[in-house]
């Protein structure tokens, strides 16, 4: 079995020996001849070679790389041209009105961070430092309230690109620093100075353009995106060890094509934080011709051999799209279409900080090897922000169409729930179908799973099975499932919906086992199926501790 660090090490041999020959013996580009001046004609080419860079590996390119982009933002903007090499940076500072496009064979190589103890990386370098973000930080992960500690970044910039079939290689990066947080949830420490943190991070720009390049090992974040407008993220294939992309208090968003393989963390990932100091919604996004996946080792989903993880190998697979857990400022007309999810979690909305999550279609999706939770619709109060006004938020105007999830793992459902008080509001479910593996025990039917209120929203924290095999449903306002059908590979003694604390659901040509009973029922007001073969008609004005 290929390890992570064996795979860097081969992609690193063909940076450094097959990429700098070819660096070496390119002919000059057209546009690299002609000097910088102020009569330098906006919109030119400037080839990184021309300031100093050398693209070898080994000697560190980013002080040559910034005066490129410095010289073309000073004319009013060009493309900094990266030719065939691998060129060895600290952090590269973008400025408005600049592209840089990394050619065929091109690599940004991030340079050894400085080890802890230490106050220098590679060859005496560090990244930029944190910036401060106080009063701000305790209410998201520190990762998320620092975008100058990164390999390229940029704050306050538009008009602004990353274009190219090459690479950006976050091999000196660190993965954060874990520790314990709140409500028992996975949390990061700071970093010590001069580490780099994320492959790419951006605050407060817009017009911004990403497209073709490919992205290895991008840190705690390939991409930190928080407060961008007018983004389009298009055809990015990422192999990382955490975080794929997280996209942050954005507007007008577009990510397409792209490839994601994330297997220790989330694949793409919209949050809506309170890192620029405000409850900031991530709205008019579109995310669209997808694939994301949590089964592949580091390095195989970019080199072509797509090597799956062992099967005792212990990993967490998430590699999902989720919308959370940072949610302060909300997910507002959001589709999520035409995307593959494999080896991995299922698709998750979360709001738990506040968020008014509302307005959500998603449609034509292919799930494979899901390992729990195919759907994970969660609204909570952790309520981590300002105590003077984060207050519950909203979870409604869902529709889910279109929908097939083959050989999911069984222990955990679909889980879509509400808190007390506080139901999900007008979700619709159609066109779905749900194979898992089975075997579910008439005592896996009898758990009572707590309601976890203020806890860190994932399906694992709802216990390590579910009272259900197709649906865990509690604590929603105007529920319609429509042709979904529940399909078990072997016999699983849990109902197929378990529904807990639902006002008005109606089920339609739906399709369970009936032996156990597919429906059980707790706390229902105003219920009713029709034509369907988990059951028959029935309307029912309330119904608690019964079975259907």
């Amino acid at each position: 079995m290929h390890t992570p660090n064996t795979a860097r090490r081969e992609l690193l041999k063909l940076g450094s020996m097959g990429l700098a020959a070819a660096a070496a013996t390119a002919a000059p580009f057209a546009y690299a001849a002609t000097k910088p001046s102020a009569t330098f004609p906006a919109g030119a080419i400037f080839d990184v070679r021309t300031y100093g860079a050398v693209g070898d590996g080994k000697t560190v390119d980013s002080p040559a790389i910034n005066k490129a982009i410095e010289a073309a933002a000073s004319v009013g903007g060009g493309t900094v041209y990266f030719p065939a090499g691998t060129w060895l940076s600290f952090s590269i500072r973008l400025k408005s009105h600049v592209n840089l496009h990394l050619s065929q064979g091109a690599t940004i190589l991030s340079a050894d961070s400085p080890k802890p103890g230490e106050t220098t990386g590679y060859n005496g370098g560090t990244y930029d430092a944190a910036e401060p973000n106080d009063p701000w930080t305790p209410y998201q992960d520190y990762g998320h309230n620092h975008w100058h500690n990164s390999l390229i970044w940029g704050e306050g910039i538009n008009d602004v690109s990353i274009t190219g079939p090459g690479l950006i290689w976050g091999k000196g990066l660190s993965r954060g620093t874990r520790s314990s947080a709140i409500a028992g949830a996975p949390g990061f420490l700071a970093e010590q100075a001069g580490v780099g943190n994320k492959a790419i991070a951006l605050k407060n720009c817009r017009n911004v353009l990403f497209r073709d390049f490919s992205l290895l090992k991008g840190g705690h974040f390939g991409f930190l995106l928080t407060g961008v407008d007018n983004l389009t993220i298009d055809n990015i294939t990422i192999d990382t060890d955490r975080d794929g992309m997280d996209i942050d208090c954005c507007r007008n968003v577009r990510v397409s094509n792209c490839y994601v393989n994330s297997p220790w963390d989330d694949g793409i990932c919209p949050k809506s934080s309170y890192a620029l100091g405000y409850a900031r919604a991530t709205e008019n996004m579109t995310i669209t011709n997808c694939y994301v996946s949590g089964i592949y080792e580091l390095g195989t989903f970019l080199d072509g051999t797509f090597k799956k993880f062992a099967p005792d190998f212990k990993v967490p697979r998430n590699g999902r799209i989720k919308c959370g857990t940072e949610s302060n400022g909300g997910f507002k007309n959001i589709t999520i279409s035409n995307c593959v999810v494999e080896g991995s979690r299922g698709i998750a909305l979360e709001s738990v900080d506040g968020a008014l999550c509302e307005d959500i279609a998603i449609s034509n999706i292919t799930m494979r090897d899901v390992v729990s939770a195919p759907f994970f619709f969660r609204l909570g109060a952790r309520l981590r922000g300002p105590k003077e006004t984060t207050k519950t938020g909203t979870l409604r105007r869902v529709l889910v169409d279109n929908v097939s999830s083959f050989n999911t793992v069984s222990h955990i459902s679909s889980i879509i729930s509400g808190i007390p008080n506080y139901p999900i509001q007008d979700l619709k479910l159609s066109n779905i179908y749900i194979h898992h593996q089975g075997g579910g025990t008439a005592e896996h039917a009898k758990i009572v799973i707590p309601e976890g209120i203020d806890l860190y929203p994932d399906p694992q924290r709802f216990g390590t099975d579910t009272p259900s095999q197709g649906f865990f449903l509690r604590h929603i306002n105007n529920l319609e499932m429509s042709h979904v059908e529940v399909q078990p590979a072997t016999p699983d003694a849990r109902p197929s919906f378990y529904l807990d604390g639902i006002n008005r659901a109606d089920f339609i040509a739906v399709t369970a086992p009936t032996s156990p009973a597919a429906f059980a029922l707790n706390k229902v007001t105003d219920l009713r199926i029709a034509i369907s073969r988990a059951a028959k008609d029935t309307q029912l004005a309330t119904a608690d501790n019964q079975s259907l």
